[in-house]
């Protein structure tokens, strides 16, 4: 058996109640089909005409969709389209399990609610929702009214695998405790419904329910095109096993006249820099850090200019020719 659940730990968890690219993947554009099917259930209201103010929000909801796909393929790795102006959507994984794309207003409870859904388990922050002008308070306070149906956040920052990594445990060990209270049918969504909500179910089947990595990772592409990070749920499952050990690593850039080396990339990811400390004595600039078992892709930003650092480990070219510094750090024995 696969299962690690004796090994998880409790989250801090808030609730209501108590690159190379694949061929991309346009969830939102599909429409019907049945429980075990690879399509994707999209719900929304239907309408007849569209005013002139509709048409605007409309279009405006599909500028932010088409923003947010291509971060989304840019941080992923991977072709992927999302929606939101066509509504919610969503997969049956198992009978008793879903994934799909956020709520987006309280009606989607009630949509929820007529297919035997018990537990609604958000991942998103507040800047995801606040993106697409989700009002959560409203969608939380309205499950409330209803004693067969929970909502509970379980945040992880998108488009972040290390923080996936880190957070993983923790989230599907409340998962698994939500699930075992209020049983029925388990609806995991994050924003699109591709990366973060994929990827807890199938850490959860792996953890808790005994499929082996690859095969939970089969069933979950068969019922759903989607791009859980195989590789954050590996090394969540070496962390739960090693105890998260850190080392520290050394980085250096020579001085060459700059008067501002940071890094970007490794554990704090591409939207954020650290920066280095020159040692006049050394003549060079140095950052040590530590981190837990891995591979960690990273970029100096030297005076604004992002660049690699050829006396250190650099990834080979992707699909558009960039390259990355990186770092291999494995667990001492």
């Amino acid at each position: 058996m696969n299962c690690l659940q004796n090994l998880l730990k409790e989250p801090p968890i808030v609730g209501s109640r108590s690159m190379r690219r694949p061929s991309p993947l346009n969830l939102a554009m599909v429409r019907g089909g049945s429980r075990r099917s690879n399509t994707v259930k999209t719900l929304q209201a239907p309408g007849a005409s569209t005013s002139g103010a509709e048409s605007s929000a409309v279009e405006m909801g599909t500028e932010k969709s088409e923003v947010y796909s291509t971060n989304m393929t840019q941080a992923m790795g991977a072709a992927l389209t999302y929606r939101h102006e066509l509504g919610m959507n969503y997969n049956f994984i198992r009978p008793d399990l879903i994934v799909g794309s956020c709520l987006q207003s309280p009606l989607d409870v009630d949509k929820l609610r007529k297919i035997g859904v018990k537990t609604v388990f958000c991942l998103q922050q507040d800047s995801d929702l606040e993106y697409f002008g989700v009002d959560i308070r409203a969608i939380q306070d309205y499950s409330l009214q209803f004693k067969d149906i929970v909502h509970c956040r379980a945040e992880i920052r998108d488009f972040d695998a290390f923080d996936l990594r880190l957070r993983l445990p923790a989230v599907v060990s409340k998962l698994h405790k939500l699930i075992n209270c209020n049983g029925g049918v388990t609806y995991i969504h994050c924003t699109a419904g591709l990366g973060r909500a994929p990827a807890v179910a199938l850490a959860y089947m792996f953890w808790i329910l005994g499929y082996s990595l690859n095969e939970g990772h089969r069933l979950l592409q068969s019922k759903r095109a989607c791009f859980p990070k195989l590789e954050a749920i590996k090394l969540a499952t070496a962390d739960i096993l090693t105890g998260l050990s850190k080392n520290t690593i050394t980085l250096k850039w020579e001085a060459d006249g700059s008067s501002s080396v940071e890094i970007s990339g490794l554990d704090i990811g591409w939207g954020q820099r650290i920066p280095l400390t020159y040692d006049e004595e050394k003549g060079a600039w140095f950052l040590e850090k530590e981190l837990p078992e891995g591979r960690y892709e990273y970029k100096y930003v030297v005076d604004g200019k992002w660049l690699c650092n050829e006396h250190e480990l650099i990834t080979k070219p992707n699909a558009d020719g960039h390259v990355n510094n990186y770092v291999q750090r494995r667990h001492e024995r």
